[in-house]
Order: C-alpha cells, then sequence, then structure tokens
C-alpha cells in the first residue's frame, strides 16, 4: 500500500475530499516526523509506538576491500507493534 492508496482510503472512509484526505494524511505523518526528531516517542494505543532508537557506534569491513572501517552512532527511527495490531494480524 502506498502513500496514494492510504490518501484514497481515508477519503473513502471518512468520506473526505481527495485533497482534504492528503492534507489530514500529510498532518499525521508530519506531526510523528516532528515528535521523532524532538526525541519523544508517539504512543497510538492499539496500532504501536514510534520511538527514536540509538545504535552504537561499532566496527565494521569495506565489503569490497576487507579493510576496517568505523561506523559512526547515530539515531535511527523504530516501531513497536501493539497488542492489537499482533492479535489482528494472526
Amino acid at each position: 500500500m502506498t502513500k496514494a492508496d492510504v490518501v484514497a482510503y481515508v477519503a473513502k472512509k471518512a468520506s473526505l475530499t481527495a485533497k482534504a484526505a492528503k492534507e489530514a494524511v500529510n498532518a499525521v505523518f508530519g506531526a510523528v516526523t516532528e515528535t521523532l526528531k524532538k526525541g519523544d516517542k508517539v504512543v497510538v494505543t492499539g496500532f504501536g509506538t514510534f520511538m527514536v532508537r540509538s545504535r552504537a557506534a561499532r566496527k565494521g569491513r569495506n565489503p569490497q576491500t576487507g579493510a576496517p572501517i568505523n561506523i559512526p552512532a547515530r539515531k535511527t527511527p523504530g516501531f513497536t507493534a501493539g497488542k492489537a495490531l499482533k492479535k489482528s494480524v494472526r
């Protein structure tokens, strides 16, 4: 399912125009993005939790040359599915 499919689905289910549905979907994704940028987590009860995870610095290898390289620490977005979502997918 693409973002356009989500917009079409929201427009149909909520009886909205395509433009209004697109703005609503963009607003939700924008809110999640902005909250994660601040380092906070987003909890959607019954669906799941979006959070920022920290990855530690580590050593790796260049696959072409085999030379060791340092991979810096970084933050990545993460998602943990909620109980209701897990149950509905089973």
